[in-house]
């Protein structure tokens, strides 16, 4: 069985035993998570949400993304800007999902 599920804005399908990369969650290495915007699970498909599904997760690592670079430049002006950017990630493992 698999579940749709949204975090961070994002969705992702998932099933028992996945292993994903969300956006940051709050917790330790070793925490139990509750995912509980279930967008659709098994057959069923929620108006937004399916009511009364649940998705057990736990964390895995804390991680960050790879870093990107932001460069803005505009014309004839010789403005420009460089930054730089790194995104705080979060990797679970799916251990349950409840329909």
């Amino acid at each position: 069985m698999f579940a749709v599920v949204k975090t961070g804005g994002k969705q992702y399908r998932v099933a028992e035993n996945d292993i994903i990369t969300v956006e940051k969650l709050v917790g330790e290495p070793g925490t139990v998570v509750t995912l509980d915007q279930v967008l659709m699970a098994g057959g069923k498909v929620g108006k937004p949400l399916v009511a009364g599904a649940t998705v057990a997760a736990e964390i895995v690592e804390q991680t960050r993304g790879p870093k990107l670079i932001v460069f803005k430049k505009r014309r004839r002006k010789s403005s420009r800007r460089k930054n730089g950017h790194r995104q705080d990630l979060t990797t679970i493992k799916i251990t349950g999902i409840k329909a």
